[in-house]
């Protein structure tokens, strides 16, 4: 008889790549519609309105219950389980946003009406992109693919979707202008929806759970706080929450505010804008595709920082500097390369030192701890660029940058991303590792 493999139940013999191309499939149309809307929506407030403030209101709006929401469903998604909540949540974020152009063409689409319908995009999306998240080492473990390999192709699909959807939003806004963009998102959201509703098992990402009485019967504060409790018994997980939050703050500030208002400013347009991501997208392919095939070969920190140090303050001063186009199409070409390195390696050391069945919390917690700055990302670029002007943000924001990824890497716990973590399972089965080859 052959034997079964221990994490997922699923003998060698009759492992399948499906449940791993649905999840990515489901992952690069939700995020590429994202990509869209987010050239989309900026652009419709900036027109509109004319107010800077109102665009980072905007963005405030839809990443707070983003990030709330996140934090909040780690417990739900462990018990109701990931397939579930990501096909119910695309489905909710799709409906929210065809509503905004539905709304604007019968003329009842007020502010405060467009800030509740983003926000409502925002709540369930958070919930929906964890889940997606939480679905990968077991649809890797399914089809025998090793953990690392796993989270470099799910660098590759964001990437991806980071190139394509920035393109077709510029593409879209300038051609036929940016409610299209809004519509195209509700396509991918419930595109997204359909795909892990047919291509994923019933039972993915619940085969972990700790089926002993006590466990059963936690209920969900229980499960929160056993799930707080872990990531406070691990510095180098804490570390990575702290430099990636500052981080999150800066690039939201970014993509919300300063890279519209420049476009606008410059007198390139909305198309700059998709072709600036797109540009960088591109090069972040090829980064997330060299980490996907030769991570498990490299020094993870030197290639974290390495990556921090090229992705992050160059693209805010080559626009402060008011550079060529050529120059800044170059800059955030070395960007996006930089880059394609991060979230491989971020994601192997997480779902290596996480216990399975605790994946959903530890990941809630972790992703909407560093995601916390972002909704104020927008929202303090827009005050601070309609207080100071462009130009002086982009400087602080860049100098910002630089100094935390290079003071974070100075803390001792950074040592151990070089090592394989072990992830212990507080429901007493012992010790295992949840590392790919190395």
């Amino acid at each position: 008889m052959t034997a079964a493999s221990p994490d997922t139940g699923v003998a060698p013999g009759k492992r399948t790549l499906r449940p791993l191309a649905g999840v990515l499939a489901a992952m690069a149309v939700s995020l590429t519609g994202t990509r869209v809307s987010a050239v989309a929506l900026p652009w419709f407030v900036l027109v509109t309105t004319g107010s800077a403030t109102r665009t980072g209101l905007v963005a405030f709006c839809e990443m707070a219950p983003y990030v709330l929401v996140k934090a909040l469903a780690g417990p739900r998604v462990d018990r109701v389980g990931p397939r579930t909540v990501s096909w119910t949540t695309d489905l909710a974020s799709a409906s929210a946003a065809a509503a905004v152009p539905l709304c604007h063409a019968l003329h009842l689409l007020s502010f405060p009406l467009l800030l509740a319908l983003v926000a409502v995009i925002g709540a369930a999306r958070g919930p929906g992109d964890l889940a997606k998240e939480v679905m990968v080492p077991e649809a890797a473990d399914r089809g025998g693919i090793p953990l690392e390999r796993a989270t470099g192709l799910t660098g590759v699909t964001e990437r991806l979707a980071a190139t394509l959807g920035p393109a077709a939003g510029g593409a879209l806004v300038a051609l036929l202008g940016p409610l299209t963009g809004l519509v195209v998102n509700a396509g991918c959201f419930a595109l997204g929806s359909v795909i892990v509703a047919l291509a994923l098992p019933r039972r993915v990402g619940r085969g972990h759970e700790d089926a002993s009485p006590e466990a059963s019967e936690a209920g969900y504060w229980q499960r929160f706080g056993e799930g707080l409790a872990f990531l406070r018994t691990q510095p180098l997980l804490l570390s990575v929450v702290v430099m990636v939050g500052v981080t999150n703050l800066l690039d939201a500030a970014f993509t919300a505010v300063l890279l519209p208002v420049w476009a606008d400013a410059s007198g390139n347009g909305p198309s700059v804008i998709g072709l600036a991501g797109s540009t960088a997208g591109v090069a972040a392919v090829v980064g997330s595709l060299i980490a996907a095939l030769a991570a498990h070969r490299l020094r993870r920190r030197v290639v974290f920082f390495t990556g921090f140090l090229v992705a992050g303050a160059p693209k805010f001063l080559v626009l402060a500097l008011d550079a060529p186009l050529g120059g800044v199409l170059a800059v955030f070409a070395v960007s996006g390369l930089g880059a394609g390195f991060l979230n491989p390696v971020l994601g192997a050391v997480l779902l290596e030192r996480v216990p399975r069945r605790m994946l959903g919390r530890v990941n809630a917690l972790g992703d909407s701890l560093s995601w916390a700055g972002i909704p104020l990302g927008g929202l303090l670029a827009g005050a601070a660029v309609a207080s100071a002007g462009l130009a002086p943000v982009l400087l602080v924001c860049g100098a910002a940058y630089f100094l935390t990824t290079n003071l974070a890497g100075l803390r001792p716990e950074w040592r151990d991303m070089d090592r394989a973590g072990k992830a212990t399972d507080l429901g007493g089965e012992g010790t295992h590792s949840l590392a790919g080859e190395t």
